[in-house]
């Protein structure tokens, strides 16, 4: 099995590309012999069927980049330097201050997902099987279509459970149904933070920039709006579309909030932000 999937739009084509880092559950044999966290864990933990939910985005003109790997494999949203002493003991400067780095050892209600640490041999093949070609592939996707239509959209697609759990920032605390996170509306142009704003809002749902997700490494490290770069992660609660507890989607809630996904991407690929706004 690939590492992950890279579509390219069947009609068309956005200056738009979707990254989906979070949804894979597949865990090779030998991360396995290593992994502690149960099934269940690892369910929780995933952005379930967020891929699913975008699975029209190279339809509407957009490439769709999907992990299919376990973020307890690599956290492909995470900087690669990501890693504290307590999950790769012998590395020579981590830097890392909390325990779900570029790879987990507690998952997100504290449970062990390591049977014992890393070494740093292992951390660097890990990074160089799947880190490094996904971000290769994602990197150089942007810069393609930042040559072809002078700017280049990224939408970091996420979901995130409905209340936060216990090694989460907001412990017990009930979430958004949409969550833009822009670090501060720096990662990309005021209109496509606005235009995605007013999506959600006028489906009826809930939006709060930032709170409690402000974008992660992808959303850091690409968006660059003077560069043409514009980078907004999307965070949907997955209350809006699933069971959390038998992870079961329903149907059709999931159909009605992928309808809306697809409309947004039509709106944003309406976008041209070539020009700054005055």
């Amino acid at each position: 099995m690939a590492a992950f999937d890279l579509v390219t739009p069947s009609a068309g084509e956005l200056s738009v590309l979707v990254e989906v880092p979070h949804a894979g559950l597949a865990v090779p044999d030998d991360v396995q012999a290593v992994l502690a966290a149960p099934l269940d864990a690892l369910m929780r933990d995933a952005d379930l069927y967020v891929d699913k939910l975008y699975a029209n985005a190279p339809s509407r003109g957009a490439r769709l980049l999907v992990s299919n790997v376990s973020r307890y494999v690599v956290d492909l949203n995470r900087d690669r330097g990501d890693v504290d002493r307590g999950t790769v003991t012998d590395h020579p400067a981590p830097v890392g201050a909390q325990p779900r780095g570029v790879v987990w050892r507690a998952t997100t209600d504290g449970r062990p997902v390591l049977r014992r640490p890393l070494n740093y041999q292992g951390l660097l093949a890990r990074l160089s099987r799947y880190y490094e070609p996904y971000h290769a592939a994602l990197g150089t996707t942007l810069a393609e279509l930042r040559e072809r239509h002078g700017f280049a959209i990224l939408l970091a697609a996420h979901s995130m459970p409905s209340t936060g759990r216990t090694l989460h920032a907001d412990p017990g605390s009930e979430r958004a149904d949409v969550v833009p996170g822009t670090r501060g509306r720096t990662s990309c142009d005021p209109r496509l933070i606005d235009l995605v704003d007013a999506h959600f809002r006028a489906a009826g749902l809930s939006v709060l920039h930032d709170t409690p997700y402000r974008g992660g490494f992808s959303t850091v490290h690409y968006g660059r709006p003077a560069e043409g770069l514009h980078a907004i992660q999307i965070e949907l609660n997955r209350a809006l579309y699933m069971d959390e507890d038998s992870f079961e989607p329903r149907e059709n809630d999931f159909r009605a909030l992928a309808v809306l996904l697809d409309s947004l991407l039509d709106a944003i690929g309406k976008l041209d932000l070539r020009s700054r706004r005055s």
